[in-house]
């Protein structure tokens, strides 16, 4: 890569020292811009800057609004004002910064419009009062330049707002004033300038334009002073049409999500159960009896007696032992019956010649 010198005889810098160099100045600069120091303006008070010297349009008490993180402009109750009367009066800032060139050039660029076109986009705006600590881009004239200054303005300092809700004119004052940078961080900046009771880092509310699909506002829903009515208030007038006196709306608070661990922050409590509105559950049915006919029982069959006993082996015979002898008792003639049955017959002895001396038996 090609390497560039700064002026005859000196160092040679790198082009990509360069470029290295500006990378690492961005991230300080945003880091910078989300702790930068927050100037605090009290009622009443115009500021170090001030494009004109306009006093008489704040109010020092006010029923305040539920502030913190970001509500967009167009929020029912989120403003303030006096019902059919207002004690900023646009055409009197016109006069105020048109009156020297360079104000007046000033003041158009803060704005981005023409120097021509100064007194239309004024008549365009509506006087209100903050409800709540307001975060802002003040722009302020001092020593023939602008200067710009994040600034918290007090609830209760009257504001010019453009049709979308977003604050653009500061009335005591007459500075413009624009959305301050995404990147402040009002719980984390350091702050300067008077205090009052009510301030705090966490109820600092930053005012978004409606949203864009809504197209412009045409009435604003304010409320009174002490807070007991609320009143619509048309678009680019300054009291004379306001509406009657209705009931105030309601704010909702900020409830902003507790950082992990965060014991400061309370758990929400636990929603009340729904009241049951359906009709109450039968109980269960008791089980019909079965009415279908049993079979009546067969006769009993026999117990199984189980598998037939073995019969025992017969006793294996000794050869070696002698086979008993049977004994029989000799038969006596004499002791025969009497009668005999049919198929037996007696034998007589027979008479054999003498010397025989044997009797023979058939």
């Amino acid at each position: 890569m090609a390497d560039h010198a700064i002026g005859k005889g000196r160092r040679i810098i790198p082009r990509t020292a360069v470029v290295a160099t500006a990378l690492l100045v961005l991230p300080v600069a945003a880091c910078e811009s989300a702790t930068a120091a927050i100037t605090r303006l009290t009622v009443g008070s115009p500021g170090a800057a001030p494009y004109a010297a306009l006093p008489g349009a704040d109010r020092a008490a006010i029923a305040r609004a539920p502030g913190g993180s970001a509500r967009p402009g167009d929020t029912p109750g989120l403003y303030g004002g006096t019902r059919r009367r207002s004690r900023c009066v646009p055409a009197r800032i016109t006069a105020a910064v048109s009156a020297d060139p360079a104000r007046a050039r000033a003041w158009a660029a803060a704005q981005g419009v023409d120097v021509p076109e100064i007194a239309a986009f004024v008549r365009r705006l509506t006087p209100v009062l903050l409800r709540t600590d307001t975060l802002v881009t003040d722009h302020g004239f001092r020593d023939g330049r602008p200067i710009r200054t994040i600034t918290v303005l007090q609830a209760g300092i009257a504001v010019l707002v453009n049709d979308y809700g977003v604050p653009a004119v500061k009335c005591n004052s007459g500075n413009p004033l624009t959305p301050a940078p995404k990147s402040t961080n009002p719980k984390k900046a350091s702050y300067t300038g008077t205090s009052w009771p009510e301030f705090g880092k966490a109820t600092v509310t930053r005012i978004l334009p409606r949203e864009a699909h809504k197209g412009r506002v045409t009435v604003f829903v304010l409320v009174a002073p002490d807070g007991t009515a609320g009143f619509d208030r048309p678009a680019a007038t300054t009291g004379a049409a306001d509406g009657p006196p209705t009931t105030p709306p309601l704010v909702p608070p900020v409830t902003p999500p507790a950082a992990p661990g965060d014991p400061s922050v309370a758990p929400p409590p636990p929603a009340p159960p729904a009241p049951r509105t359906s009709a109450p559950v039968p109980p269960p049915a008791l089980p019909t009896p079965d009415t279908r006919a049993t079979p009546t029982p067969g006769p009993t069959a026999p117990p199984d007696p189980g598998p037939a006993p073995t019969p025992a082996p017969p006793p294996v015979e000794n050869p070696l032992e002698p086979e008993p002898q049977a004994t029989t008792t000799p038969a006596r003639w004499d002791r025969l019956p009497t009668r005999l049955p049919r198929h037996v017959h007696r034998v007589r002895p027979l008479a054999l010649p003498p010397g025989d001396g044997l009797s023979l038996l058939i």
